[in-house]
């Protein structure tokens, strides 16, 4: 239960920047993720089993697959070039936290059932925090060294804008599962009350990525649900007909509007401006452009690399017609997959989809709508930002394998035995 906790804090709070321990070179995320690492590595050290799940071996050789590209480009940056390493070092710590968290967590003996009881930590952390935020942010309390507004968008603890509303976008979906496959009713009412508290955090951020993603994500859930109704329906109603015969119809409508759609996001250019902020007008244009020049910045810096990488850290250079000072420090491309693309090349970027599809296909196979809405809302949120630092992510993709397996390998320091389990939901 302390494992869990620690686990559930370090997730539902990466996205808060502005806290920091005072005297410490890390935040309040590395601590906790670092503790919950040495208690499940003293606890395998005290005899402890593990599970060779499915899960595992999925995450292990992803997390190989990524080091060795990671390793190749590193090799290629320092010869070519990266000059500074302060951003390569931070991102390396990153990876070697996320890839033991999800090790550990995979690896765990019951690990849904630990899966699923962080999850509700999470989700009780997370809007604890953000109730207290609200309040900071509406004026009712004052908190020394924090600013909860960038403008007129809302940040709470973190530093942009865009970061916390990656974990509303999130926060939203693992809540809505924990709430359609509880069994306490008094559990499924405040799991949905945890919705409506990070949609109204997520709005105030004022990210049209978090409303499309949100967008995305309802109708998602609500599409895998009326299939499961029309599916699992014996007997043929009047309201069953007539909702069938609204989505038939449906169909032609969009069909229809397809042609429109296409006209309106024609290219590259027009689609990174339908993900920007600003309603179209001058904001809109210039954080378009600035964002389309990464995107291209960042091919090229991958291609330039023979498609094997420059080494984790940032390596689009910096833009100074936008960012008026000369600093030498490179810039991200706020693209998971063109990121990705320029720190592991081809190799790392095929792994990242193989390692996000397998997670995807996994909650399809367990029939989790939620969790199969929550990976979508993964992928899509993938192309205007980068999020694969960011523990919510992997947390999310590593529950979503644990739900779609249930053979398990059981294995522990003196020997292995095979075994066949399954394991039902807590809450």
């Amino acid at each position: 239960m302390i494992r869990d906790a620690l686990l559930a804090g370090g997730i539902a709070m990466a996205y808060a920047a502005q806290l920091s321990i005072p005297g410490m070179p890390f935040g309040y995320t590395e601590l906790l993720l670092s503790l919950w690492i040495m208690l499940s590595i003293g606890r395998i050290v005290m005899g402890g089993r593990l599970e060779a799940t499915p899960a595992l071996y999925h995450l292990v050789t992803f997390w190989v697959i990524m080091t060795f590209a990671w390793g190749i480009g590193l090799i290629i940056g320092l010869l070519t070039s990266v000059e500074l390493l302060a951003a390569p070092v931070h991102d390396m710590t990153a990876y070697v936290l996320l890839a033991c968290v999800t090790c550990l967590s995979a690896a765990e003996p019951e690990a849904e059932l630990h899966l699923r009881r962080t999850a509700w930590w999470v989700i009780g952390i997370a809007n604890a925090c953000f109730l207290f935020q609200l309040a900071l942010g509406w004026g009712f309390i004052q908190q020394p060294g924090v600013d909860p507004w960038f403008w007129d968008r809302f940040v709470g603890w973190s530093e942009n804008p865009n970061q916390l509303a990656l974990y509303c976008a999130l926060f939203g979906p693992l809540a809505l599962y924990l709430a359609t496959t509880a069994r306490n009713p008094w559990a499924r009412v405040f799991a949905f009350s945890s919705i409506g508290v990070t949609f109204l955090v997520g709005k105030l951020t004022k990210s049209d990525t978090f409303l499309l993603t949100s967008i995305l994500t309802l109708l998602t859930f609500l599409g895998l649900r009326v299939r499961i109704w029309f599916a699992s329906g014996n007997k043929v109603t009047v309201f069953r007909q007539v909702t069938l015969l609204l989505v038939v119809g449906f169909l032609p409508l969009a069909v229809s509007t397809a042609p429109y759609v296409v006209t309106e996001f024609g290219n590259v250019e027009d689609i990174a401006k339908g993900l920007s902020r600003g309603g179209g007008g001058e904001e809109t244009t210039e954080t378009a452009e600035l964002r389309f020049s990464l995107w291209t910045d960042a091919f090229q810096k991958g291609l330039t690399s023979g498609s094997l990488g420059l080494g984790p850290g940032p390596h689009v250079d910096r833009p100074l017609a936008v960012y008026k000072q000369f600093r030498r420090e490179p810039f991200e491309a706020h693209n998971t997959y063109l990121d990705t693309y320029t720190q592991g090349g081809l190799i790392a970027v095929l792994a990242l989809l193989w390692i996000l599809g397998s997670a995807t296909l996994a909650a399809w196979r367990a029939k989790a709508d939620a969790l199969l809405a929550l990976m979508l809302s993964i992928l899509f949120y993938g192309f205007p930002h980068l999020i694969v630092r960011h523990p919510i992510v992997w947390f999310a993709v590593t529950l979503c394998l644990v739900v779609g397996t249930s053979r398990t390998v059981s294995t522990s320091r003196a020997a292995s035995v095979t075994r066949n389990r399954t394991y039902s939901y807590a809450g």
